[in-house]
């Protein structure tokens, strides 16, 4: 009947009420948005301060991740394709900012024991330039055609370049761990491959028919890979595996492409410091056959660097400047200061021992010594050409005094009141 017919449609709407209010009250995900909750993850993602903008140009690398081997310990102020990758969001910062920045920079040092060595490997992305802030090296070093091996030995304060894609390596061969600041030519990530890893994922039977051994196969089946990275290593047992070592010395002319000696270069004195160079330059007058072997070779090969050890005495300052052709990424040996950058951001900062920073091309930036011992730095430049800098003291002599006027507001007889100098002031004093 008709009645009938409406009490049942009655009943099916009340279980149909019924059973949507229970899924909309038991069911979490058809709830409707607790306009709270948007407030309180707001305040959580507030509660993460932004990273100082400071370490967009500062890697306090001393205090960075120490990758420990049996031969030393690598430390380094790098990019990382993976964020999961970098230990600290400052670190991560610095990262993205010489990657951003197009750096052709990354450093690194590399602490290697006596008797430890960096095993024969290559670079595939870029070139490396060290310096040597302790200890005595004997590099070793197989360049392209005609595949000739040059060797030589570098102690503190001498400079070397390994180009890329040459095998290489570098032993310790003091008795005083030996110290190596590092600079590779590229702000992505460093690709390298070291000779035992290769071997070892070389198909054994191919390696046997490349070597042509005694023992065939079977020689090369009696290497076994050590679960230890040796990327530095130093066997325990070293005494027993080598009966003979022989630290070669190469010709002078052939080192000269990969070895300058800085501490021994001119020196440029100003009031305020000391600047010594390994560069490329146009006027070779003064310089000897070895220095402009180096520079030749530098020039020649693609994306190398000029490196400089800077020593700003106490409170002078390498004043500001920037530079047209290069970024600038340095490393502190010894002291501390503070830096002072103007560029998209406007930051000043202090740097101590194991500090690296980084400038990018155009930045506007000034270093000042701050303690009772010298600044010591360790400079490289992103490029093999002459570096071309300009100072603050010079553009604002070089500019008419009428235009200052016109920009400062003040009277142009103000600016007579800016002196100049018979000696350069690129490290001045007060």
């Amino acid at each position: 009947s008709l009645m009938k017919t409406f009490f049942v449609c009655l009943l099916a709407s009340f279980v149909t009420i019924t059973l949507g209010v229970s899924l909309v009250l038991f069911t979490p995900s058809l709830r409707l948005p607790n306009k709270e909750k948007p407030e309180e993850s707001s305040k959580l993602l507030s509660s993460n301060p932004p990273v100082d903008p400071k370490f967009k140009y500062l890697n306090q690398m001393e205090k960075t991740k120490k990758f420990v081997l049996s031969g030393g310990v690598v430390q380094w102020a790098r990019y990382r394709k993976n964020p999961k990758d970098y230990d600290t969001k400052e670190e991560e910062e610095f990262g993205s900012s010489i990657n951003a920045n197009d750096a052709k920079m990354t450093a690194s040092t590399l602490l290697i024991k006596p008797n430890g060595c960096r095993v024969p490997h290559w670079h595939f992305n870029a070139n490396e330039h060290g310096f040597l802030a302790t200890g005595t090296v004997w590099i070793g070093i197989l360049d392209s055609a005609p595949f000739s091996v040059t060797s030589y030995n570098v102690t503190a304060g001498q400079v070397i370049f390994l180009p890329r894609s040459t095998l290489h390596w570098m032993k310790c061969v003091g008795q005083e761990d030996c110290l190596f600041v590092l600079f590779f030519t590229t702000h992505e990530e460093l690709v390298t491959r070291d000779v035992d890893d290769v071997f070892y994922a070389t198909p054994q039977d191919i390696a046997a028919r490349s070597l042509k051994p005694a023992g065939g196969v079977d020689f090369i089946r009696s290497f076994k890979q050590p679960a230890e990275n040796q990327a530095v290593n130093l066997p325990p047992n070293l005494n027993e595996l080598v009966r003979k070592a022989s630290y070669t010395q190469s010709r002078d002319f052939l080192v000269a492409r990969y070895f300058y000696d800085l501490k021994a270069s001119k020196q440029y004195r100003y009031p305020g410091g000391i600047i010594q160079w390994a560069r490329y330059t146009k006027d070779q007058t003064g310089l000897s056959r070895n220095e402009i072997i180096f520079a030749k070779s530098l020039n020649e090969h693609e994306d190398t660097v000029t490196i400089a050890t800077m020593r700003i005495f106490t409170n002078g300052m390498r004043q500001p400047h920037y530079h047209f052709n290069a970024n600038e990424m340095g490393y502190v040996l010894s002291g501390c200061g503070k830096v002072g950058v103007v560029g998209r951001d406007v930051v000043n900062f202090d740097i101590e021992k194991g500090d690296v920073f980084f400038f990018p091309h155009g930045t506007h930036h000034y270093i000042k010594s701050t303690c009772d011992e010298d600044l010591l730095l360790v400079i490289a430049y992103s490029t093999g050409n002459e570096l071309q800098t300009l100072d603050m003291n010079i553009y604002f002599q070089s500019t008419a005094d009428f235009i200052l006027a016109q920009l400062f507001l003040k009277k142009q007889d103000e600016f007579q009141k800016i002196p100049t100098f018979k000696e350069p002031q690129d490290i001045n004093l007060p």
